[in-house]
């Protein structure tokens, strides 16, 4: 069953309960790292192994997400800045604990590609709370996984 979780907007990102953020590099340039990430979501299942499906919604003006483990988010673009921001908050999701939830992924120049970094902002239960520290360490494992595979797939595309 889904649950609406509280319509949030971008400060939430800096003033969310629970925030993680997770950087990585990348060869790609930044206009092409935003390409596929903002534009080519129906790929996001090819690099981000975590995703079994993702689908522009509203005329891309929302997303469907699919993950593995069957939880589906329904989400709501909040930031799309081509080559240096994307951001989406859940509207919708069939899993317990959580309130509100928007991520980020803000890409800048670096020497040799780009800079990624990945805000997970929520509110949530306390019992999911108490859980977060401990599926960090996954989240960061996912986020390194999906960059360079993601990174992989750009550079072959070159």
């Amino acid at each position: 069953m889904a649950r609406r979780l509280r319509p949030v907007e971008l400060g939430f990102l800096l003033c969310a309960p629970q925030r993680m953020v997770f950087t990585a590099g990348m060869s790609a340039a930044p206009k092409t790292v935003y390409r596929a990430l903002a534009e080519d979501v129906s790929d996001w299942p090819r690099w981000f192994s975590a995703l079994s499906a993702a689908t522009p919604t509203r005329g891309g003006a929302g997303r469907d997400i699919q993950l593995r483990v069957g939880i589906r988010f329904e989400e709501t673009i909040l930031a799309a800045d081509p080559g240096e921001r994307y951001a989406y908050r859940v509207d919708t999701v069939n899993a317990p604990g959580l309130r509100a939830l928007a991520e980020e992924w803000w890409i800048t120049p670096a020497p040799g590609g780009s800079r990624v970094r990945w805000t997970f902002a929520a509110d949530c239960s306390t019992a999911l709370r108490m859980t977060l520290p401990l599926i960090r360490p996954g989240l960061t494992v996912s986020f390194r996984g999906a960059v360079r595979t993601l990174d992989r797939r750009l550079a072959r595309a070159r």
